[in-house]
């Protein structure tokens, strides 16, 4: 296309091998290239902008320096990897992001020898750098040979345990390692806690500035006549800002803080580093998420996600909205709770823009904490909140309460603390693909003892479900509602409380019941008026609770219709498998009953538009209804369709 940026550096390099023979200065030129590009391409497809911007300079570096794919190149949760994945064989489809039959949005395997390990979720590079680290010396060989294992990081994410975990048991083992630390002072939301603390004093002031030779690299590095003072400078100088350096008391050599932004700081240091590095090192480097287009650097946010924008203002093409979001429905449902009952409080792990919470926040600042990239701590830490008498909700997408579900099982539910989980997500959600879709949340909770759990199937029901949820003492509760807009139905003064256990009847209908759990309600009703103009008028009802499942409501729709089929946003075993457990149990399948139940299928959806990825599972009205016509047998849809 006409507009888009001229890149006559960048067009030279289609693997990283055409880095190698470039000088500094055209390296440089590369990277201002690579930055425009990036930004081209995302203002076309939307996407994680602020992220792959902040490390474009570190990218070229890395690539240039080391010898990818030999050299294992992993990116933390790899929403910054656009730039990598542009240098890697892949700009001629960069266009395609996150779009169906497109490139993931994130770091993949399938998708190129230059992605050695997938990612979406944090804190998981340094573990799995280590990994290659130790099959490179044990003699593993995958295709390309192991050569150095290298993990950048971000500040957000070296906050979560797990990036400890790592460090401790690389600094035990003492094989050489490469650790990119990403420092932008801010990850998804603002970074918070002692470890952002500890990197802000790092660099408060800019002591190090002073000593341009330790900040452009390790102090082994320097000519021998310089090592002796520079250490001795170094030392002084960290401990009159920080008390100590807690890399090096975890068995990693520190370099740094370096400028991520500038290649003659960042190249010599990477060269230095592959070339006499014999164990465990941390690069320390300061970027800027966002850097070199102001509008994500103006961004509160830096630009993290975006939907498709004018790359001359940066203004974002959203499609009006005719309905609330989800998100929004959530968080100003709570803040009415929060303002009646003192109690009500908010949690987060490093998501109150995403959650909503940074609505509740506002109004009560002293109520609301996020606790950083950290959900294991996250569900202890309401546990802990519960115990002491207070009402918590723990807000997390699904996706991400995987990662504290030992924490779920052992100190919520086994100790009966009302918990309240407000799991956002839920379902298919688009472009992040198959990291980020939240199946797996009905099955995993409902399945232990004691636990409530419950799903919208519009906003109004959320509204109703977080005040039922907000009265809930008797033990852990749970609703899970969808990323997006709602259905654009009307919304209550204020919530009701539910019936604990008990759902509710929509349409009465004859031979076949449709009973769905969640937000494919509204599908249920587009199929029912397609099957309605064949002469087939379903019974509709609204589960509500997977767990206590109304026994009540499905015994009675078991028995007057001929088949009985249920509808959810989840995975095999969630509530289409607890209600087939009832029936089994109950013995009503001795009796005739055809019983289908309708699930995302025994696969991980790759990333498309939502209506897409819902077509691939099978779960929109036409499948609904092609179901419902299948399960009455051919008599049935032949006299339909007479």
């Amino acid at each position: 296309m006409s507009d888009r940026p001229k890149t006559p550096f960048l067009d030279r390099v289609k693997s990283p091998a055409d880095l190698k023979g470039l000088s500094d200065a055209d390296l440089h030129r590369v990277a201002e290239e690579l930055r425009a590009e990036t930004i081209s391409a995302v203002s076309e497809t939307g996407g994680h902008l602020g992220a792959g911007l902040g490390v474009v300079e570190l990218t070229v570096a890395l690539h240039a320096v080391f010898d990818t794919p030999r050299d294992r190149l992993i990116w933390d949760v790899s929403h910054q990897s656009y730039p990598h994945k542009i240098l890697t064989g892949r700009r001629d489809r960069i266009r395609t992001l996150r779009q169906k039959g497109g490139l993931s949005g994130f770091t993949k395997r399938s998708e190129s020898p230059y992605d050695p390990f997938g990612a979406a979720h944090s804190s998981t590079s340094i573990s799995a750098a280590l990994g290659f680290a130790v099959a490179r010396d044990l003699g593993g060989q995958p295709d390309y040979g192991l050569g150095d294992a290298i993990a950048v990081i971000g500040d957000g994410a070296i906050s979560a345990g797990m990036a400890y975990e790592a460090m401790n048991n690389a600094g035990h083992l003492g094989k050489r390692l490469i650790v990119i630390l990403n420092d932008n002072e801010m990850s998804i939301a603002p970074p918070v806690g002692a470890m952002s603390s500890y990197l802000s004093r790092l660099y408060a002031g800019a002591p190090f500035q002073d000593f341009k030779a330790i900040a452009k690299g390790a102090v082994s590095f320097l000519p021998p006549p310089f090592q002796e003072g520079a250490r001795r400078a170094k030392d002084l100088l960290k401990h009159m800002t920080i008390g100590g350096t807690l890399f090096e008391e975890m068995g990693f050599s520190y370099v740094g803080p370096i400028d991520g932004h500038d290649l003659d700081q960042i190249l010599p240091v990477l060269r230095a580093v592959k070339a006499r590095a014999d164990g465990p090192i941390l690069i320390h480097a300061i970027t800027r998420k966002g850097k070199g287009y102001a509008p994500a650097e103006e961004a509160a946010d830096r630009g993290h996600g975006v939907s498709k924008f004018d790359v001359i203002t940066g203004e974002q093409k959203k499609a009006a909205s005719n309905a609330p979001s989800y998100t929004k429905v959530f968080a100003r449902a709570l803040m009415a709770q929060a303002e009646a009952d003192d109690r009500v409080c908010a949690v987060t792990a490093a998501m109150p823009d995403g959650t909503g919470l940074n609505l509740f926040a506002e109004k009560f600042p002293k109520r609301c904490f996020d606790v950083g990239i950290a959900e294991q701590h996250g569900v202890t830490f309401s546990a802990g909140l519960a115990a002491g008498g207070l009402r918590p909700f723990c807000a997390i997408y699904s996706t991400f309460l995987q990662r504290g579900y030992d924490q779920v099982v052992h100190d919520v539910a086994i100790q009966r603390l009302p918990v309240r989980f407000a799991i956002d997500r839920a379902g298919l959600v688009g472009a992040d693909g198959a990291t980020h879709a939240g199946a797996f949340d009905v099955a995993f909770l409902a399945n232990l003892p004691g636990f409530t759990v419950m799903a919208a199937a519009d906003e109004a029901e959320l509204v109703h479900m977080v005040a039922t949820a907000a009265a809930h003492d008797e033990g852990p509760i749970a609703f899970r509602y969808p990323r997006g807009e709602g259905e654009g139905v009307e919304m209550p003064e204020k919530g009701e409380l539910l019936e604990i256990g008990k759902g509710r009847m929509i349409a009465e209908g004859r031979q076949v019941a449709l009973l769905s759990f969640g937000t494919r309600l509204g599908e249920v009703r587009k199929a029912a008026e397609a099957l309605g103009a064949k002469g087939i008028t379903p019974t509709i009802a609204d589960a509500r609770f997977a767990k206590p499942l109304d026994r009540d409501l499905i015994l009675k729709l078991a028995a007057e219709h001929e088949a009985l089929i249920t509808i959810e946003e989840g995975a095999i075993g969630g509530f289409g498998s607890h209600v087939a457990q009832l029936l089994a149990e109950e013995g009503v399948f001795d009796r005739g009953l055809k019983y289908r139940s309708m699930v995302l299928p025994d696969t991980f959806i790759d990333q498309a538009s939502p209506k897409d990825m819902y077509d691939v599972a099978a779960l929109n009205a036409e499948h609904i209804e092609a179901k419902v016509l299948a399960v009455l047998g051919e008599e049935t849809a032949r006299a339909a369709n007479a």
